[in-house]
Order: C-alpha cells, then sequence, then structure tokens
C-alpha cells in the first residue's frame, strides 16, 4: 500500500511538472512570436537582442530549477515544452488568419 501511494504521489508531481513544462513553452514560444515582431517591425535591433536574451535566460533558469528537483523532474518538464509550443503556435495561426 505504502508503494503505491508513493508511486501515486510521483506521478502527481511528474504531472505537474509536466503541465509546468507545458506552461513554460506556451510562454517561451509566445515571446518567440512577440520577438520576431520587434524583428520585423521598424528598427528596435537592441530591443529585440534584449528580448531574445531575456527568453532563453528564462528557459534556462526553469529547466534549472527543475533539474535542481531531480532527472525525472527536469524530465517532465523538458517533455510539456512542446505542448506549449503547440498550443502557442495554435494562437499565432488564428492571429495570422485572415
Amino acid at each position: 500500500m505504502g508503494e503505491q501511494r508513493m508511486s501515486a504521489a510521483l506521478l502527481a508531481a511528474l504531472a505537474g511538472w509536466a503541465l509546468a513544462g507545458a506552461a513554460l513553452g506556451w510562454l517561451y514560444f509566445r515571446a518567440l512570436w512577440w520577438n520576431i515582431r520587434l524583428f520585423t517591425a521598424p528598427p528596435r535591433p537592441a530591443l529585440a537582442a534584449l528580448a531574445g536574451l531575456a527568453r532563453f535566460a528564462a528557459l534556462g533558469v526553469a529547466l534549472y530549477l527543475a533539474s535542481r528537483q531531480g532527472a525525472l523532474p527536469l524530465l517532465a518538464a523538458s517533455l510539456g515544452l512542446p505542448a506549449g509550443r503547440a498550443l502557442a503556435l495554435r494562437r499565432a495561426k488564428r492571429e495570422l488568419a485572415p
């Protein structure tokens, strides 16, 4: 019984990390969309470059924090990133549709 409870708790924690990874992925790729628009707008290269660096730094810090919890939380968060990417791309396509 105790082992099943531990497994359920571990699965719940990993699901939470995967959801956090999906949210992180959504934020990262929405920020990328905003960053692309900065690069294609009237010249503001410093702001665009700074936004890109901030995006990379935020992703790195978030994954570092997940890694401090262990390999499985890092893996779960990393596997959640593509789900967030898919959601961000779906929204970007809606914004581009006439």
